[in-house]
C-alpha cells in the first residue's frame, strides 16, 4: 500500500522515474485503475454534490470511459502515425502510464467544498494537471525523446475525443 501512494504522489509530481517504473511493471495494472477509479469518483462526488446521485453515477462513468477512450486514441496515434524510431509500447504499457496521470483528477473531490467547489480556477488547474501528467505518463510508455511530440499526441487524440463527444451530444446518441 505504500508503494501506492509513493507512486500516486510522484506521478501527480510529474515524476518520469515513477512512470518508467510503472510502465515496466505488468503488476501495476491494478493500482494504475484504481487511480482512475478514484479519480473517476471524485468527478462523480464533485459533480454529484450539485446533481445528485445521478450525477455522480454519470460523471464518474463519463470520467472513466473518457480516459479509456482517450488512451487508446493516444496509443493509436502515438505507435501507428506518429511513431518514432525509438517507439516500442504496448496498450499496457500506455493504460498503466496514463492511469497513474490521473492522480491531480482526485483533487476534484475539492469541488463538493463550498467555497472551493465555486472556485472555477482550481478546477481547470487540476484539469491541466492532469493534461500535463498524461503527456509525462505518454512519453514515457511510447519511448519519445521529445516532450513535444508527446504533447501533440495528446491533443491530438483529445481533440478527436472531444469532437466525438460534441458529436454524440448533439445527436442524442
Amino acid at each position: 500500500m505504500r508503494r501506492f501512494f509513493q507512486r500516486l504522489i510522484g506521478a501527480a509530481l510529474l515524476d518520469s522515474s515513477i512512470y518508467e517504473e510503472v510502465e515496466a511493471d505488468r503488476s501495476a495494472f491494478s493500482q494504475a485503475m484504481a487511480v482512475v477509479v478514484l479519480s473517476s469518483l471524485a468527478t462523480g462526488i464533485g459533480m454529484g454534490a450539485r446533481s445528485g446521485v445521478g450525477g455522480l453515477l454519470a460523471s464518474s462513468l463519463t470520467a472513466l470511459i473518457g480516459w479509456f477512450f482517450w488512451a487508446w486514441l493516444t496509443y493509436f496515434i502515438g505507435t501507428r502515425l506518429l511513431p518514432t524510431p525509438e517507439t516500442s509500447s504496448s496498450w499496457g504499457e500506455l493504460l498503466r502510464t496514463t492511469g497513474f496521470s490521473a492522480s491531480p483528477g482526485i483533487l476534484r473531490l475539492l469541488s463538493i467544498v463550498p467555497v472551493i467547489g465555486a472556485n472555477y480556477y482550481l478546477i481547470v488547474g487540476v484539469y491541466i494537471w492532469m493534461l500535463a501528467a498524461f503527456v509525462v505518463g505518454v512519453r514515457q510508455a511510447l519511448d519519445y525523446r521529445s516532450t513535444w511530440r508527446a504533447v501533440i499526441v495528446c491533443l491530438t487524440g483529445w481533440l478527436i475525443w472531444f469532437f466525438g463527444m460534441i458529436f454524440l451530444y448533439s445527436t442524442g446518441i
